[in-house]
Formats: structure tokens, C-alpha cells, sequence
């Protein structure tokens, strides 16, 4: 098995099922077979990554498991996969996340349910494909890939306001998307490949970087979202179904990042330094003015969606801060969001699911009736506050850790959202599970079932085992995150040798 090519198996072993459910399987009386088609695909692309993650060698800072395949010659374009410390986790969590949400999804959907199944594991090739593409063109290809699916789910079987919030997250990505894309043309045809490695050794001239750089920005910025091109985010997790919203903090916000560490960072290097102080300004208002909007809502899915571009403001301060602590706190403040923001949309979920409001008003004193939901929301609600033994900390002490080697009024200042964060989180918890049973409906209300503990307890049990033992995830990560800022130092001394020398000649 060593020799097959797993990544190609999980990137496109979703689509097969995808096909599978289309050919096979629609129809209103062939809902339940869509659902076991779907369940079945994605567990199986699950137990495929976990085999991709055991032969990974984490002491390794490069690509691994690579797999090339003859795409534009004429062009010097291949089809390029493969993993390293930064994706390797990231394709762990998407593959991870897309079962669980369609458990989560087996009773809440009723309607064209085998489309809803066909689009949630296309979005799962795309997701993966992303994550695992060693070349720019595929890159840009699984990245706006993305958006079709995510757009269908929103607008087919989302909320009241479906339409409108799922052109405006549609329109928000697409358009930045389309600045990297005459990016990338630009740097294919100054290097003259599309390799993602060929790309990095190349040194850009600093104008060009410039360029190149806020292109890039342009798309990741709104991907992540960083303030003030968040917008879209608050209304497309009220508008998605629960699992829409699940995937989309757990996954799709990273896509953002990612894109920071593996394009931003290590390709330009001169402009990313040039464009720190406005970063950290960014993320600054991000991490202090969305906390305390979150304070001011009244319904559970935006107070956790606005929480979700505060977290992200840290993963933007840590990537730019340059030092190895940063950046790594970076890369595991995003694995950690993923597995918190989907849990405490799935708690969402299962209070929506049976009183069809999530207005926080509408609940309290859940403790009494539903005390296992109770305990699971309480370990999500301290992970997403930072508590130490939840993976929550970590992310955030490394981000902090780094930021105040670089500038200390800027941790000082960030340091500030972990007080509004949880100021919102501990708030949220005491309206909805304590307090007294006021409403007479809350009398009636059902625990955990069988199903809805089976989605939770994996959750839970990677919520401690980042917390307690986060080796597990940065003896893989620092690697890699080493190499990237190894690329970046070089390519900002070969560039000032450039320089020097120019100087040198015209004296």
C-alpha cells in the first residue's frame, strides 16, 4: 500500500461518492441510502488519511507522499500533490469533520436530501485537493472549487434569508479571488513553471512582491475574514444549515491562513515585512471590535460566528509576527478554532433542532433537563475561552508568546481579547444552561441521543488531547513551519545582496 497514491484516493474519493449518490440514489425514497452512501465514503476517506498521517514522517520539513502527473507540458503545468507539516493536519481535519457533519445533518435535513449528501463530499474533494496541491494552477482550482458547493448548501437549504446571504459570501470570495488569479499568471510566466516549490525559491523583485502580495491578500483576507471584509461571515452561518456552519468555521476560514503561510510568507518575504504594521492593525481591531460586538448579539450563531473572526485575529498576528513560536501558534490556533467553532455550532444545532430558535432569551436553565449537553457545551465553552488543558490555550500562549517578541504592544493589546472572549463565551453559557427553567416548552426538552453523543465525543476527545498533549500536533508542525521561515530569511538576504551589489556598481 506504500506505493499507492493516497492522496489522490482522499482527494477524489469523495467525488466518487459524490457520483455515486447521484447516479444511484436520489429521489425522496432513496434519502436513507444517500445518507449511508455518504457516511460510508467519507469514513472510508477518514480511515485513508489516517494512513496518510501514519506514513508521514514528522522529523521531515518537506513535501511528502508526493504525486506528480503530466498536466499542461507544453507549459511546464503539472498536477502536483502533496503533504507537509503545515497540510498534512489540515486534510486531517477536513476529512475528519465531514462525517461527523453528516451525522450531524441525518434527521435536520428532509429535503432533496441526496443533492445536499452529493454536495457536502464534492466539497470535501475540494477541501482536501486544496490543502494537498503542489502546483498554483490546481491550487487556484480546488481553492475557487470550494465556493460551489458551499454556495448550494447556503442557498438550497439554508435559513430564510438563504438567497441573499449566499450571493453575498459567493460574491465576497470571488471577487479577491480574482486579483490572485492574474497573480498567479504573473508568477508562471516570470518563473516559467507552476510548481509550488519552483515558485518559493524564486526571488521576486521587491516591486513585484508588492504586487504579488496584495493580490494574494485581497483573496485571503476575505477567505479568513479579517475586519473589515467580515461581513459575509455572520450572515452565512445564520443562513447555513448547522452542518454548512460547521464546515465552514472548521475548514473553510483556514483556507485563509493557509494561504498566508504558504504563498504570503515564503514568496514574499520583503512585502510581507513592508506590510506587518497594517496586518497587526487588522487583526488588532479584529480581535477588540468583534469581541465586542459579540458581547451586543442576541442570537447564538452570530455571537459564535463573530467570536470566530476575533479567533482568526490571532492566527493573522501570529503568522506575521515572523518568530517560530508565532507562526506555530498560528498553525495550531487554527486546528484548535476548527474543532471548537464546529462543536459549538453542533451545540447550536442541537438546541435548534428541537425549539427552532436560537434566540439565546429563548433558553436558559437547560442544566435541569438536558445536564450531558450541558457538560459537553462546558468543555467547548473553555476550549474557545483558552483554558489551560484545552487546545484552546495553546494556540493562543504561542501566538501571544511570539507577538510579544516581536512587539509588545501589540501582545499587550491582544492579550486584551482573551478577556472579551470570555466575557461573551461564559455569558453565553450561563443564559442558555443555567438560571431557571422560565419557558414552559424547555420543560419537555430531550437530552443527548445515541447519535448526537457518537458526533460530540470525538470532538471532546481531541478538544483534551490538544490541550494535554500538544506535541502529538507541533512535533509535525515545527518542521515545516521552520522551512517557511528558512525560505523567508534567504529570500530577504538574497534580495539585499541584490541590492548592495546594485549600489556597489553605480558608485
Amino acid at each position: 500500500m506504500s506505493g499507492a497514491p493516497l492522496l489522490s484516493l482522499i482527494t477524489f474519493g469523495p467525488l466518487v461518492g459524490a457520483l455515486l449518490i447521484l447516479l444511484f440514489a436520489r429521489g425522496p425514497e432513496k434519502a436513507q441510502n444517500a445518507r449511508w452512501v455518504a457516511l460510508w465514503a467519507s469514513s472510508f476517506v477518514f480511515l485513508v488519511s489516517l494512513l496518510v498521517w501514519a506514513q508521514f514522517e514528522t522529523g521531515l520539513p518537506g513535501f511528502q507522499l508526493r504525486e506528480t502527473y503530466e498536466w499542461f507540458p507544453e507549459f511546464n503545468i503539472a498536477f502536483q500533490l502533496g503533504v507537509d507539516g503545515l497540510s498534512i493536519y489540515f486534510v486531517l481535519l477536513s476529512t475528519f469533520l465531514t462525517p461527523i457533519c453528516i451525522l450531524a445533518s441525518w434527521t435536520s435535513v428532509t429535503t432533496r436530501v441526496s443533492e445536499y449528501m452529493a454536495a457536502f463530499l464534492a466539497l470535501e474533494t475540494f477541501m482536501v485537493g486544496m490543502f494537498c496541491a503542489l502546483d498554483l494552477i490546481g491550487f487556484y482550482v480546488f481553492f475557487e472549487g470550494v465556493l460551489i458547493p458551499m454556495f448550494l448548501i447556503i442557498g438550497v437549504w439554508g435559513g430564510a434569508r438563504r438567497i441573499y446571504a449566499s450571493f453575498k459570501f459567493f460574491l465576497y470570495t470571488l471577487l479577491g479571488s480574482v486579483l490572485m488569479l492574474v497573480a498567479i499568471v504573473a508568477m508562471i510566466a516570470t518563473v516559467g513553471g507552476s510548481g509550488i516549490e519552483e515558485v518559493t525559491a524564486y526571488s521576486f523583485s521587491e516591486s513585484m512582491q508588492i504586487w504579488l502580495w496584495l493580490a494574494f491578500f485581497a483573496s485571503f483576507s476575505v477567505k479568513m475574514p479579517m475586519w473589515p471584509v467580515h461581513t459575509w461571515l455572520p450572515d452565512a452561518h445564520v443562513e447555513a444549515p448547522t452542518a454548512g456552519s460547521v464546515i465552514l468555521a472548521g475548514v473553510l476560514l483556514k483556507m485563509g491562513g493557509y494561504g498566508f503561510l504558504r504563498f504570503s510568507l515564503p514568496m514574499f518575504p520583503d512585502a510581507s515585512e513592508f506590510f506587518t504594521p497594517l496586518v497587526y492593525t487588522l487583526s488588532i481591531v479584529a480581535i477588540i471590535y468583534t469581541s465586542l460586538v459579540a458581547l451586543a448579539q442576541t442570537d447564538m450563531k452570530k455571537l459564535i460566528a463573530y467570536s470566530s473572526v476575533a479567533h482568526m485575529g490571532y492566527v493573522t498576528l501570529g503568522i506575521f509576527t515572523g518568530t517560530a513560536q508565532g507562526v506555530e501558534g498560528a498553525v495550531f490556533q487554527m486546528l484548535s478554532h476548527g474543532i471548537v467553532s464546529a462543536a459549538l455550532f453542533l451545540c447550536v444545532g442541537v438546541v435548534y433542532d428541537r425549539m427552532h430558535t436560537r434566540e439565546i432569551s429563548r433558553y436558559g436553565g437547560l442544566v435541569h433537563r438536558m445536564p450531558r449537553y450541558a457538560a459537553v457545551m462546558m468543555v467547548f465553552t473553555m476550549a474557545s475561552v483558552g483554558l489551560p488543558g484545552t487546545s484552546g490555550f495553546v494556540g493562543e500562549f504561542l501566538v501571544l508568546a511570539g507577538a510579544f517578541l516581536d512587539n509588545t504592544w501589540v501582545a499587550a493589546l491582544a492579550a486584551t481579547g482573551l478577556v472579551l472572549g470570555a466575557a461573551y463565551m461564559l455569558m453565553l453559557y450561563r443564559r442558555v444552561i443555567f438560571g431557571r427553567l422560565e419557558h414552559d416548552d424547555l420543560k419537555t426538552i430531550t437530552d443527548l441521543n445515541w447519535r448526537e453523543a457518537a458526533v460530540f465525543a470525538p470532538l471532546v476527545l481531541l478538544v483534551l488531547w490538544m490541550g494535554i498533549y500538544p506535541s502529538t500536533f507541533l512535533d509535525g508542525i515545527q518542521p515545516a513551519v521552520a522551512e517557511t521561515l528558512r525560505h523567508a530569511a534567504t529570500a530577504t538576504a538574497s534580495l539585499s545582496d541584490s541590492a548592495a551589489a546594485l549600489v556597489a556598481q553605480m558608485r
